[in-house]
């Protein structure tokens, strides 16, 4: 990738920002994963720089090749990195790089996938119109990192189902990972392999005992207001 453009998103940027304009220390490649079924086609960015001893993991919306321009706030960071120190020659680092970047393609296919199979049952259970929010920049905060830049949403009961994973390099093998449950200050992580059904159902019994203690909270809290100003008033 040989231009990046400034954007919003400072780490991002400040490390892509020099791509290949040294190409002894940086350099960035792009693998398109297209076929899904709610990304539709998305690219993950390997980017090296010998300077911070870093190899970090982007996912981006759309198609990209390496040499294309784009933002840092087209970007989403994925903490899932290669790891190929272990190689002992080029053939073996070329390797590594394959089956690694493999077992990142498939786990965003995965998480894609799993998320599509979500959409029926949040939109019977919630009773609400379900949104495909795709975007770098999240209006919730997810209790893990997400994976692939979508999110499906019941705006009616403000609950958002994004895909999560565990932050570790790509060395390691796939990426565990989640399906997070999201409303308001409450989140859960459900595994990418339990029923939708059953997890949804968990989720909004863990969000009505949630609100009960808030209420009972409140309600606490209001008597000590009160009983505060009782005794200021003697």
């Amino acid at each position: 990738m040989s231009e990046l453009h400034s954007a919003g998103d400072e780490p991002s940027e400040e490390l892509l920002r020099s791509a290949l304009l040294d190409s002894d220390s940086s350099a960035a490649v792009a693998m398109r994963v297209d076929g899904l079924a709610l990304c539709d086609e998305l690219t993950i960015i390997f980017h090296g720089r010998r300077d911070l001893s870093t190899i970090q993991t982007y996912v981006a919306l759309g198609s990209h090749s390496t040499g294309d321009a784009v933002s840092g706030d087209a970007l989403l960071r994925v903490p899932c990195d290669l790891d190929l120190a272990h190689a002992a020659d080029r053939d073996e680092a070329e390797q590594l790089y394959r089956d690694q970047a493999s077992a990142l393609r498939d786990a965003l296919v995965a998480a894609d996938t799993v998320l599509a199979v979500w959409r029926e049952p949040l939109a019977e259970i919630t009773e609400a119109r379900i949104q495909i929010d795709r975007g770098i920049a999240s209006p919730v905060d997810a209790p893990a990192p997400r994976l692939i830049p979508v999110a499906l949403r019941a705006a009616e009961r403000r609950i958002s189902v994004v895909a999560v994973c565990n932050a570790r390099t790509l060395a390691e093998g796939r990426p565990p990972l989640g399906i997070a449950c999201i409303q308001h200050e409450l989140s859960h992580v459900y595994p990418l392999t339990d029923d939708p059904e059953h997890a949804l159902i968990d989720f909004l019994e863990r969000a009505a005992e949630h609100a009960h203690q808030l209420a009972d909270q409140l309600a606490h809290q209001e008597a000590s207001v009160e009983r505060f100003l009782e005794l200021s008033g003697d």
